[in-house]
C-alpha cells in the first residue's frame, strides 16, 4: 500500500511504501515522513499504520494541529484505499501499491523519434544552469544516504522531479532480458507524479526497449494521433496523459536494464517546438540533466557496489591480501597456483549436544555457532591469515597466498593460541552465549594448490592439497589425544626455531598410526608460554619442568623403557589430559611393549 501526499502546487508531492503492520509516524522528525513544504506539520503528528487493505491513522498527543477526514477533525480513523485526510494545505491519499504497468496494446502513432548519442550535448550549456547544478550537487549524497534500494529509488525520483520542472511524471524502469523484445519484462522500480491525483503511470514499453535494449542511448518520442482522431482526442495521451517521454538508459554493471523515464505534457505548447533542432529544443536541457544523473548514478553505484564486494571479500582475508585482491591484476591474483602454506583446521566441540538439548531454539544455537565461528575467524584474520572455507561449525584458515609469507607458521599459531585463549576466557563465565563450548585445532604446513578453485560456473578461494587433510586429520586427533591443538612435524620445526618462547612452546606428543593409514605420524602440541612465577594458572598449565618431565617420559617410551616413562609422567600434574595417552597405552599392556614394538601407537577411529 502506498500513501501520497500532495501540496498546493504541482511540485510539493511525494508517494511512499507503507510496511504492512509496522507503524511509521508522519512528522518532520522522520525524514522519510517528512512533508518539507507543510508548516503546520508537527515533529510528531500522526502515526499510520496499514494492515491489510486498511489504513488506521492517529493523531499523536502533543500535535496542535487538527487532522481532517471527511470534513471534520478526527483524532483516529481508518482508510480504504482512496481515502484521504488532510494536515494543513496537504491531502494524504491511501492507495493500492499492488500495480503493475503494462503499455497500451495499441500505442499510439509517433509524431516523432530522436535518438540522442551519449555526449552528444555536453558541448550545450543548461539555460537555467544554476537550478539543474544545485540539484545536481545533491546527487551523491542521495545515494550515499539512502538506507536500501526502495529508499534509494524514490529519492532519485523526488530529486529529478525537482530538476525538470516540465515533466509531469518521472520513473525508475528496469527492462529484464528476454529472447527477444516481446519476451522482456518492464518493470517500474519506481514511480511519481507531480500532481498526485492523475492516476496511474504507464510508461511506454516500445520507448524502454528503444532507449535500454536496442539504442542504448537516451530516446524521445512524441506520439501523434490516433488514424481519424485529433492528438487531444488520442486514446493513449487520454489515458496516461503525456504527450512526449523520454528514456535514458544508465550504463553501469551495477543497474542492469535500468532507465530514467521522464513524461509530460505540451502544456499549449506546439508539437514542433519539441521536434526543433536541439539547440532552441525546449527539451534538450531536460535530456541533458537526465543523462547527467544517469552518468552519475552508474558511476557511484558501481562504486557502492564494489565497496559492499570488497566488505564481502574482507569477512575473509586479512588486510594484506586485500591490498593484492584491490590492485590492478585482481583475476591473475585470484588463479589457482602451488605454494607453501600452512592451513589452520578449528572445530567447535559440544555443537551437536548443544542442537540436541536446543532443538525447539535452533535460531538461538545459530546465533552462538555464528558467534564461535566469529572468535575464529577474527584470530585468523587479525594474523595475516585467509579464510578457506566454513564447514558447518569448523573453519579453516590458511597463510602463505596470494604472497609468500615467511612468518606463515608463527602467524597460524599466534591465531590458533589467540582462539585458545578466547574459547578458555568464555568457559570460565557461566553466563557468556559461547560457555560449554571447547574448540579443536589442527596446523600442518606443506606444498599445495591455492587460489580461486572450482567450476568455470562457480568458484571459491580455497587451498587444496595433502596438506589441508593433514591439518583436518590432526584436528580430528585432538579428540583421541586430548589436547586443544594439534601441529604436524615441520610446523613444529619451525616453532620450535620462529615463535617467540613467551608466545607458545611445543610438546613432543606422540608417534601415531593414524586409522586408515600405513605411515605413521610424529605429532606435537602447541601450548602457551610457560605461567609466570605466582601468576594464577587455568586447569592443564604446564612449566617448562613439566614438559622436560614429558619428554624424558616419551623418549623411556618410545625406547621400550616403560618403566621408567611411567614414574616420568607421575612428575606431571594430573590434570595434564595429554599425557594420558602414554598412561593409557602403558596400563592397557601391562607396562610390558607389545612384540616388535616400534615406537608407534594405532589409533583405533579418526576422532
Amino acid at each position: 500500500m502506498i500513501l501520497i501526499a500532495q501540496g498546493p502546487t504541482p511540485f510539493d508531492s511525494w508517494r511512499r511504501v507503507l510496511p504492512n503492520d509496522v507503524p511509521v509516524v508522519l512528522g518532520r522528525d522522520s525524514p522519510e515522513w517528512a512533508v518539507p513544504w507543510e508548516p503546520f506539520l508537527a515533529r510528531r503528528h500522526a502515526e499510520l499504520t496499514a494492515r491489510g487493505a486498511k489504513l488506521k491513522v492517529r493523531k499523536i498527543i502533543g500535535a496542535s494541529n487538527p487532522v481532517f477526514h471527511a470534513g471534520r477533525s478526527v483524532d483516529h480513523f481508518d482508510l480504504l484505499p482512496g481515502g484521504s485526510f488532510v494536515i494543513g494545505h496537504t491531502t494524504f491519499t491511501f492507495g493500492d501499491a499492488a500495480y503493475e504497468p503494462v503499455s497500451p496494446g495499441n500505442e499510439p502513432p509517433l509524431l516523432d523519434m530522436r535518438t540522442v548519442a551519449h555526449h552528444e550535448l555536453d558541448r550545450l550549456a543548461f539555460r537555467d544552469a544554476p537550478h539543474r547544478l544545485d540539484v545536481l550537487s545533491r546527487l551523491p549524497e542521495v545515494i550515499s544516504s539512502a538506507t536500501d534500494d526502495a529508499d534509494l529509488l524514490r529519492r532519485l525520483v523526488d530529486m529529478l522531479l525537482a530538476g525538470i520542472r516540465r515533466a509531469d511524471a518521472v520513473a525508475i524502469v528496469s527492462l529484464s532480458a528476454g529472447a527477444d523484445a516481446a519476451h522482456e519484462r518492464l518493470k517500474l522500480l519506481h514511480w511519481d507524479r507531480r500532481l498526485s491525483g492523475e492516476g496511474e503511470f504507464e510508461p511506454s514499453k516500445r520507448l524502454v526497449t528503444a532507449a535500454v535494449a536496442e539504442q542504448k542511448q537516451t530516446v524521445l518520442h512524441v506520439w501523434g494521433a490516433t488514424p481519424g482522431g485529433s492528438l487531444r482526442d488520442d486514446p493513449f495521451t487520454l489515458q496516461g496523459r503525456f504527450d512526449w517521454a523520454f528514456c535514458t538508459p544508465v550504463h553501469c554493471d551495477a543497474c542492469p536494464g535500468w532507465g530514467l523515464y521522464v513524461a509530460g505534457r505540451f502544456n499549449g505548447a506546439e508539437p514542433a517546438t519539441l521536434l526543433a533542432p536541439w539547440e532552441s529544443n525546449e527539451l534538450r536541457d531536460d535530456v541533458k540533466f537526465t543523462e547527467l544523473v544517469g552518468d552519475i548514478l552508474g558511476a557511484l553505484r558501481q562504486v557502492q557496489v564494489l565497496r559492499e564486494r570488497q566488505g564481502v571479500f574482507r569477512r575473509f582475508f586479512s588486510p594484506g591480501v586485500m591490498n593484492v585482491l584491490s590492485g590492478g591484476d585482481a583475476p591473475r591474483a585470484l588463479e589457482p597456483r602451488e605454494a607453501d602454506v600452512t592451513v589452520l583446521f578449528c572445530d567447535l566441540r559440544g555443537f551437536s549436544r548443544k542442537v540436541e538439548e536446543g532443538a525447539d531454539r535452533l535460531l538461538e544455537v545459530l546465533t552462538r555457532v555464528s558467534a564461535a565461528l566469529g572468535l575464529m575467524t577474527q584470530n585468523i584474520l587479525s594474523h595475516r591469515g585467509a579464510i578457506a572455507d566454513f564447514l558447518g561449525d569448523a573453519a579453516m584458515g590458511f597463510w602463505g597466498w596470494p604472497l609468500e609469507q615467511p612468518g606463515k607458521v608463527e602467524y597460524a599459531c599466534r591465531a590458533a593460541l589467540g582462539i585458545r585463549a578466547a574459547f578458555e576466557a568464555v568457559g570460565r563465565d557461566a553466563g557468556h552465549p559461547l560457555y560449554g563450548f571447547r574448540v579443536g585445532i589442527g596446523i600442518a604446513s606443506g606444498r599445495a594448490v591455492a587460489g580461486g578453485i572450482g567450476t568455470p560456473e562457480q568458484a571459491k578461494v580455497t587451498v587444496f592439497g595433502p596438506v589441508v587433510n593433514l591439518a583436518s586429520r590432526l584436528q580430528d586427533m585432538t579428540k583421541l589425544l586430548r589436547v586443544p591443538i594439534l601441529i604436524d612435524e615441520p610446523t613444529a620445526d619451525a616453532v620450535r626455531e620462529k615463535l617467540p618462547h613467551d608466545v607458545g612452546r611445543v610438546r613432543r606428543m606422540v608417534k601415531v598410526r593414524p586409522y586408515g593409514l600405513e605411515t605413521p605420524l610424529v605429532v606435537a602440541e602447541l601450548i602457551p608460554p610457560a605461567p609466570a612465577p605466582g601468576a594464577e594458572t587455568t586447569e592443564g598449565a604446564l612449566s617448562d619442568a613439566d614438559l622436560a618431565a614429558y619428554d624424558a617420559a616419551l623418549d623411556a617410551f618410545l625406547r621400550g623403557d616403560w618403566n621408567a616413562a611411567y614414574k616420568h609422567l607421575h612428575r606431571i600434574p594430573p590434570d595434564d589430559r595429554g599425557k594420558d595417552v602414554l598412561t593409557e597405552f602403558i596400563l592397557k599392556n601391562n607396562r610390558t611393549p607389545p612384540p616388535g614394538w616400534d615406537g608407534v601407537i594405532p589409533l583405533g577411529s579418526k576422532g
